[in-house]
């Protein structure tokens, strides 16, 4: 796989039909106080860029101004976009960063864990970008979405986030149909990266050693940069040559995407990984293995 990035890298320039000059460029970010979202504001200011962001809890360190903002509140999510873009004198890029993740067994009946994840990463978004849509418009602006490979391969045991994203994809394919060809609208596929979002599930005994490579930030933020630059509108872009493979399978070959993910997990709860975790018990409890009570 590391062939194959070296192989495409030169190509991207053509690809992408040349890059977009980051100077002066509108930008808007969620989730901005965050990992990604911290990550991405300090790259594009470096490069030149205007850049707002909006953030549940913002910080004082944060590296670019960061608006106070509830993204599962109607109001608030209508208000503080408008705001920023105020700030800003416009909008040309909307990166819709916002978004956590937790335990949430599909075989469970739904509860607040998994309101709460609808809530931020699919119907937050909608409203953000909802609010942002007349702004994106007049300046023929872009938005990225930030995805995940679960929105295409899901892994057990992580039913919300997986459906959460899966429907945020959803939600960017209408936006786009409707928008074009005035805005253009692209996701990003990022795997696991190493930050806080993972804390609930390594909490709940759920870890997600074993089940998920590891890829670096940067290359989440490259990617991010690349379909909010390239002077071609990207669809759907991977953030790197296994995740490449990954959405391959799980859209043309999905039964061979649901046997690597089922054999994976069995692996996992053969080797006690998953010993004593409350929220695996039905798998547990099938495959034979110790179940905690109480």
């Amino acid at each position: 796989m590391s062939f194959l990035l070296h192989a495409i890298g030169p190509l991207r320039p053509v690809l992408d039909g040349g890059r977009r000059d980051p100077a002066g460029l509108r930008v808007l970010i969620t989730g901005a106080s965050g990992t990604f979202g911290r990550a991405l504001g300090e790259r594009l200011t470096g490069l030149g860029a205007h850049v707002v962001g909006l953030d549940l809890a913002p910080r004082d360190d944060d590296p670019i101004e960061v608006l106070a903002c509830d993204i599962t509140d109607d109001a608030q999510a209508g208000a503080a976009p408008r705001a920023a873009i105020e700030r800003l004198g416009g909008l040309d890029l909307l990166i819709n960063n916002a978004g956590i993740g937790g335990p949430a067994p599909a075989e469970l009946a739904p509860g607040l864990e998994v309101r709460r994840q609808l809530e931020i990463n699919l119907l937050g978004t909608w409203r953000v970008s909802a609010a942002s849509a007349d702004a994106l418009i007049a300046s023929r602006g872009r938005v990225v979405m930030l995805a995940s490979r679960m929105a295409a391969m899901q892994l057990p045991l992580a039913a919300a986030y997986g459906a959460s994203k899966r429907a945020m994809v959803a939600y960017a394919d209408a936006l786009r149909l409707e928008l074009a060809p005035h805005v253009g609208v692209t996701c990003v596929y990022p795997s696991a990266v190493r930050s806080p979002i993972h804390a609930s599930t390594a909490e709940a005994g759920l870890s997600l050693e074993g089940m998920s490579q590891y890829e670096p930030l940067d290359g989440v933020v490259d990617a991010v940069l690349r379909a909010g630059l390239a002077r071609r509108v990207h669809r759907d872009l991977p953030t790197t040559a296994r995740g490449a493979v990954e959405l391959t399978l799980a859209r043309h070959l999905p039964g061979l995407a649901d046997r690597i993910v089922t054999r994976t997990f069995a692996d996992r709860l053969g080797s006690g990984a998953l010993d004593g975790a409350p929220l695996a018990a039905g798998p547990l409890q099938r495959a034979g293995r110790a179940v905690r009570h109480g």
